[in-house]
């Protein structure tokens, strides 16, 4: 599991470094946001879901997480 942890964070930082590269105007900041939001919570969902007692906090935690995730 340890491995999913360093890759969300890599994800992360590889995204945080692609928007850098987006044109910021107000279309491009409005983007940027979003994709900021969406790929940093990923990790974020990843580490609620590991704080789980059990494997049923696991599950329960991440079906959680995903509404959050899709959430405008």
């Amino acid at each position: 599991m340890q491995d999913l942890k360093e890759r969300t964070k890599q994800f992360a930082i590889r995204i945080i470094r692609m928007t850098e590269s987006i044109t910021q105007n107000k279309i491009g900041t409005v983007i940027t946001n979003q994709i900021l939001r969406s790929a940093t919570s990923v990790g974020a969902n990843y580490r609620v879901a590991q704080r789980g007692k059990s494997s049923a906090d696991f599950i329960n935690n991440r079906t959680y997480a995903k509404p959050i995730k899709n959430h405008p």
